[in-house]
């Protein structure tokens, strides 16, 4: 009988007490009050799962960091250029109401703590969205958080700005109380150790040009990359507990865009949020976000209780 062949597995798995026995004495640096202050509205993570995930996490992001900055001395002393400091680009990703923000303060929090004191900075691709004005002018506004939605140049110049050491670059601001970028506003990032970028599609490669000239995606300035995973069950039950939620506090602003759907009965709301993830959340998740998994450095994956239960860290 002829043998199958081997699935070749880029990624090395790990049970949560396998990857955090990988923590080796690192010391926690955060309290359950950090937690509790840096964790999103509907991730109920604890500080033995911070301890057991992210504490390991940190550890091998030192490790990466270190031999980052090794690879561009050498390259500098061969090349006979002053040695710079680079930006070390670290890409959160993963579907809507999976964690992402919160794994990613948590991550800033621990690694802004290290013995060194780097200078960690965090930014959302939220605030490259287009406006919705000229969302609404496309006729994409039905599609808020595809890749076309998004200023993908404007993304890409901002991290190339980041990488090549530029000061004081400008990031828009987005207001998730009005859904719209904020006109006029920015943040400032400037020239951290390390920058944290979280969104839905900063995996993607894009389209290749057949001509072979030479192009820039947004994963190209990404350092190490983490997918945070999950069942698509879990996850709609997650957005939609998140958006009750919502629905009994943001909502409630007089100035929030959902203002209308506090007034509506929760059977209603039921309605409309299964609606939102089923034609626009799921779609997008299936056909943009999932694919981009297996580019990732590192994958989180989350059991039903929110929590994480596998590591999978790809093999170098």
């Amino acid at each position: 009988m002829a043998r199958r062949p081997a699935v070749l597995d880029p990624y090395r798995s790990f049970t949560k007490a396998e990857w955090s026995a990988l923590r080796d004495g690192t010391p926690m640096t955060l309290t359950q009050a950090d937690i509790d202050r840096l964790r999103s509205l509907s991730d109920p993570i604890s500080l033995s799962e911070a301890e057991e995930i992210y504490l390991p996490l940190s550890r091998l992001l030192s490790y990466y960091v270190e031999a980052t900055k090794g690879l561009h001395l050498v390259s500098n002393r061969f090349l006979g250029s002053p040695s710079e400091k680079v930006p070390f680009i670290i890409g959160v990703a993963g579907s809507v109401a999976v964690g992402k923000s919160t794994t990613a303060r948590i991550l800033q929090a621990l690694l802004s703590r290290w013995p060194s004191n780097p200078k960690v900075d965090l930014v959302t691709t939220d605030g490259f969205l287009h406006p919705n004005a000229v969302l609404e002018e496309r006729g994409l506004m039905s599609r808020k958080g595809f890749p076309e939605s998004y200023d993908r140049a404007r993304f890409v110049a901002f991290l190339a700005d980041i990488k090549s050491g530029k000061a004081n670059v400008g990031v828009p601001v987005y207001s998730h109380l009005v859904y719209d970028v904020v006109p006029g506003e920015e943040i400032t990032i400037d020239r951290p150790d390390i920058l944290i970028v979280e969104g839905l599609n900063i995996l993607q490669p894009g389209e290749l040009p057949k001509t072979g000239n030479p192009i820039l995606f947004a994963s190209d300035f990404i350092d190490f990359s983490i997918y945070i995973d999950a069942d698509n069950e879990d996850l709609e039950r997650w957005f939609l507990e998140r958006f009750y939620r919502l629905r009994e506090t943001a909502f409630r602003d007089p100035n929030s865009f959902f203002r209308r759907f506090a007034e509506m009965s929760e059977e209603e709301a039921g309605t409309f949020g299964r609606m939102v993830w089923r034609d626009i959340n799921l779609p997008n998740l299936i056909e943009n976000v999932l694919p981009t998994r297996g580019r990732a450095d590192l994958v989180l994956k989350k059991g039903g209780n929110h929590r994480v239960g596998e590591v999978r860290l790809r093999r170098l």
